[in-house]
């Protein structure tokens, strides 16, 4: 049984505490120049809210499906590169979500990134892309995917509703799959002139001024 107790927080941090000395001197640690004698903290720092992981394995998202779907929740998937993201990919997202109750996504890898795009992409590792679509409060879930296109994890996940740009149209590669498990395609329309080639045109063209 742990001995410290509660004295305060820092706000997203519960500090446990011998005294509320101690206290004070481990939330300013960096601040306090003379604290009479050096204390070795002896504190659980313990966050208030509970971090849920939203990046998962093929595995992790198949069991996480089959879960859904017996909870009879609709499941919403899209896929893309998400290199750097821009107001398009955000719209994107926030189309898709209203779809359903869940959104999944599927993230190319960056070997499949070279497979169809180019040897120079992507610009931001798989990790890091995957870090920062799954920061977006209207994405539920993501998952890297190594094959060219996603179909191969569309027929694991089944979703309800896939949601692809409008200019692939109704027709597809993934229509085939989404349609065989009982799913239908949503199309969103292009926002505004964004794009990342653009994007990285521009960023080059800016450097060269």
């Amino acid at each position: 049984m742990k001995s410290e107790m509660i004295w305060g927080t820092n706000k997203k941090f519960i500090i446990y505490s011998k005294s509320p000395r101690e206290f004070l001197i481990l939330l300013n640690f960096n601040k306090v120049k003379d604290t009479g004698q050096k204390i070795k903290p002896k504190i659980m720092i313990k966050p208030n809210i509970k971090i849920k992981p939203k990046i998962k394995t093929r595995k992790e998202i198949e069991e996480i499906s089959r879960k859904l779907k017996k909870e009879g929740k609709v499941i919403v998937t899209c896929n893309g590169t998400f290199d750097l993201l821009h107001p398009g990919h955000v719209k994107f997202l926030k189309d898709a979500k209203e779809q359903g109750d869940i959104l999944i996504v599927g993230l190319n890898s960056d070997s499949s990134i070279k497979k169809y795009k180019s040897k120079n992409r992507p610009i931001i590792p798989e990790g890091s892309r995957a870090d920062v679509v799954s920061a977006l409060e209207c994405v539920d879930y993501v998952t890297i995917f190594e094959e060219k296109d996603p179909r191969e994890l569309l027929s694991v996940i089944k979703p309800d509703v896939h949601v692809n740009g409008e200019e692939y149209g109704m027709d597809c590669i993934e229509a085939e799959v989404v349609r065989k498990n009982g799913g239908r395609l949503h199309l969103v329309q292009l926002f505004g002139d964004f794009s990342t080639t653009k994007l990285i045109q521009r960023i080059l063209d800016a450097a060269q001024e």
